[in-house]
């Protein structure tokens, strides 16, 4: 990984008003960040209450203010990112545009960050739809499980895209070489799912430069087969937030396990390090939360409940992500693809491979 404190990039643009704990824990994380990472943030906000928030730390000269007029409340949808255009949300999205920040970091309404992400970033070159990209603790290393909310109702060509933007994270952010990518449905075998499934994997496997593995079920997802997972969102989401909730059964039921007799404290006693190492590998509030992949800058989404210590890690894994230059990745991958699409098209007034124009159709596909 890039030295973050020397990479010299902009600093991250935090989005201080979303969040279950904003603002007082998305400035504490803030505070962590710049002190105990040397990553730059700037909040966005109000400056009354976030300069409130930062005398409490002392470091009002450390973080700086950018003014926001409104807020996206966590009960808001995709619309509200029309109706509040001075937003800090909007803000955060508006000073990466400018240059002024390297990425937004938001623990906010989900639909709200992707709407207004897409609406004041815009997508990169050929994208059809950005996606969630969220790692998964598996071992020897993270899998990348794609989409986890952004879009609901896909179409099997989006499924092809989020492989592509799904392997170039992996390649970037978590150095895999030649990530293998595994397309979630109901059987291994290829005439397994529906309709947008079966298509799916026809057009995986016939895509260039994808290292399509094939399907996979629900039970391979914590077990490291494949490094890119790939499903629409509404389904991404589900999955995402039964791991979720697995895990916190699963501490619940060791914790009362141990508790139970002198011995089984014992043994969890002796087990103590080994335990701690593994419930903080399981943590989301130490991976910083998922990544909005194919617009045209890096955003992080934290979870909405996040304290000080998941918002740091947000901003640590914004900055990486940014010195790795995961846009740019994305970009580059997806280019011949968007070329082929263009040829395909033909040019304005032409149809397929640049033929007679299609009666009654014009210039469109």
């Amino acid at each position: 990984m890039p030295d973050i404190a020397a990479s010299g990039v902009a600093p991250i643009a935090l989005d201080a008003m979303g969040g279950d704990h904003a603002p007082e824990e998305i400035v504490a994380g803030a505070v962590r960040a710049v002190r105990e990472h040397g990553v730059p943030v700037v909040l966005v906000g109000s400056p009354r209450i976030l300069y409130e928030a930062l005398v409490l730390h002392d470091a009002t000269t450390e973080v700086p203010i950018v003014r926001a007029e409104e807020v996206l409340s966590m009960e808001e949808g995709a619309l509200a990112s029309l109706r509040r255009p001075r937003s800090s949300i909007a803000v955060a999205c508006h000073l990466v545009r400018r240059g002024d920040a390297c990425a937004v970091v938001s623990a906010g309404s989900t639909a709200g960050i992707v709407a207004t992400g897409k609406l004041r970033l815009k997508s990169l070159p050929g994208v059809l739809r950005p996606a969630i990209a969220v790692a998964l603790p598996t071992r020897p290393r993270p899998t990348v499980l794609l989409d986890a909310g952004a879009n609901a109702e896909v179409k099997p060509e989006m499924l092809v895209q989020f492989a592509q933007l799904g392997t170039a994270y992996a390649e970037t952010a978590l150095e895999i070489d030649k990530p293998r990518v595994g397309l979630l449905t109901i059987g291994s075998e290829p005439e397994k799912g529906n309709k947008l499934v079966r298509r799916a994997h026809e057009l995986l496997s016939a895509a260039p430069g994808l290292g399509f593995a094939g399907n996979i079920e629900g039970h391979d997802l914590l077990t490291g087969v494949v490094d890119v997972v790939v499903t629409d969102g509404f389904t991404g989401n589900v999955t995402l937030k039964t791991v979720e909730g697995s895990v916190r059964y699963a501490f619940g039921e060791l914790r009362d396990t141990i508790e139970e007799s002198p011995a089984a404290r014992l043994g969890g006693m002796l087990q103590r390090r080994r335990l701690r190492e593994l419930r903080r590998r399981l943590d989301p509030e130490e991976h910083g939360g998922a990544v909005l992949l194919g617009l045209n800058g890096t955003v992080v989404i934290a979870h909405g409940a996040s304290r000080a210590q998941g918002i740091s890690a947000a901003c640590v894994l914004a900055a990486r992500l940014a010195a790795q230059g995961v846009t740019g990745r994305i970009a580059e991958r997806l280019a011949p693809a968007h070329r082929s699409h263009r040829l395909w098209r033909g040019a304005p007034g032409q149809g397929r491979e640049g033929g007679a124009p299609r009666e009654g159709r014009g210039d469109h596909p």
